[in-house]
């Protein structure tokens, strides 16, 4: 959302056309996706329902969103043109949400949802739903008695908050509520959760994450809660999550999966992604090239500091990922052009703006082979006082970054995660 447009009532957003970062539209929005939150908290937008040219109905997550203005919505890139299906946790708000009864928390008053807005959390990018414009009195009204102004009775804005009627209760059993209920929590205490759930009731609150939110989870699990939860998803499901789980993570994981069941679940992801992890899937586990991941942050030798520090500001970037970045001739993905250096986030920090990163680049620091092993790469990141190292081949093109949140994963005995997990773990367990 741009600063001009600080929130949109959805009303305006209904077969607003969606547009591509080219400019070619992809389709139109057909209603918005949330999840309802326990406490009257205002409900966290997940994406958007788009029927795109085909008059297929995809979902496009909110991450995928750069703008929203001038009555089009605009991309980051590629969409998932899998069909829409709606989990358990999610509701739609044009659909679900609209021309409901609510009540005002004030005084008690019932009164007609005719309209609620979206709005971007500052420096995030997180969407909530903040306000509700109600009607007081009258009976239920469409959408379209709102959108043509023939509307009955006073109408006032209020705060989410200040009506009831939406929200969770916050006793209620079933997998919807549990997940709003630990909605605050790391991925790794998630997990904690998780693990200790009975199978069933651990499917069932799988199920009801999203897949960024499951992939995350899934990250920070032992090896066999991992291949149980991804064996009880639909395979296209299983895919998307896959898709948004850290390459090296995702190929960790489709390693323990039969032959069959692993090339499947590739082929239904999108190709790039599935490079990446056949990629890694081609080293041994125990080498840099097994350990790295192919999406460090990379820049051109004409970029600008400030260039550099927008993109260590990334939120999805982990700490280590985002201590350094480094410099590469074209292409900018991995495996890149002929690596340079690296340039470190203290540098980035005691340098102007329109500094180039190639004039600060630190060219000394030797990379590591992709066949370099386990001990030698812990050797390295010691010596050299380093969170994370490039992975370069022979021929002088980065392929990866090696971080040491990786390392330590496997310098830990295999079963650390599940011994990991606090002993009071069991008091977790939501039968």
């Amino acid at each position: 959302m741009t600063a001009g447009a600080p929130r949109v009532f959805v009303s305006h957003l209904a077969g607003v056309p969606v547009f591509d970062p080219t400019g070619d539209q992809v389709g139109r929005v057909r209603d918005l996706v949330a999840v309802l939150r326990v406490g009257g908290r205002p409900p966290h937008l997940l994406g958007l329902v788009v029927e795109v040219l085909s008059r297929r109905r995809i979902f496009l997550p909110m991450t995928r969103v750069s703008g929203i203005e001038s009555g089009q919505v605009i991309t980051t890139g590629v969409l998932n043109v899998r069909r829409f299906e709606q989990r358990p946790t999610e509701r739609l708000v044009l659909g679900e949400l609209l021309d409901r009864r609510v009540r005002l928390v004030e005084d008690g008053e019932e009164v007609t949802v005719l309209d609620v807005s979206v709005a971007r959390l500052p420096a995030r990018r997180d969407w909530e739903i903040d306000k509700v414009f109600v009607r007081r009195g009258g009976k239920r009204s469409p959408l379209r008695r709102q959108v043509m102004g023939r509307r009955a009775g006073e109408t006032l804005t209020v705060e989410w908050s200040a009506v009831t009627g939406f929200s969770l209760e916050e006793e209620a059993q079933g997998a919807e509520s549990l997940v709003a209920t630990f909605e605050r929590l790391r991925p790794v205490d998630l997990a904690n959760v998780l693990h200790h759930l009975t199978p069933k009731r651990r499917a069932e609150v799988a199920a009801a994450l999203d897949d960024d939110r499951l992939a995350d989870v899934l990250e920070e699990l032992p090896e066999d809660d991992q291949v149980e939860i991804l064996g009880k998803l639909k395979e296209e499901r299983a895919a998307d999550v896959l898709e948004a789980m850290d390459p090296d993570d995702a190929a960790d994981l489709l390693s323990e999966l039969p032959e069959a069941d692993k090339e499947r679940l590739l082929t239904l992801m999108r190709p790039g992604d599935a490079a990446d992890v056949r990629r890694l899937m081609a080293y041994e586990e125990h080498t840099a090239g097994g350990l790295m991941t192919t999406d460090p942050i990379v820049l051109r030798p004409d970029a600008t500091v400030a260039e550099a520090l927008a993109r260590v500001r990334q939120q999805d970037l982990s700490p280590a990922l985002a201590a350094q970045v480094y410099v590469c001739r074209p292409p900018d993905e991995t495996p890149t052009g002929r690596y340079l250096g690296t340039v470190h986030f203290q540098r980035l920090l005691r340098d102007p703006p329109y500094t180039l990163v190639s004039s600060i680049v630190d060219s000394d620091l030797p990379p590591l082979a992709p066949d370099t092993p386990l001990p030698a790469i812990t050797s390295h990141l010691a010596a050299y006082n380093m969170v994370a190292a490039p992975v370069v081949d022979d021929g002088g093109a980065l392929l990866g970054a090696v971080t040491v949140d990786d390392v330590l994963d496997h310098l830990l005995p295999d079963d650390w995660r599940e011994t990991g997990f606090r002993a009071d773990g069991e008091a977790a367990r939501a039968e």
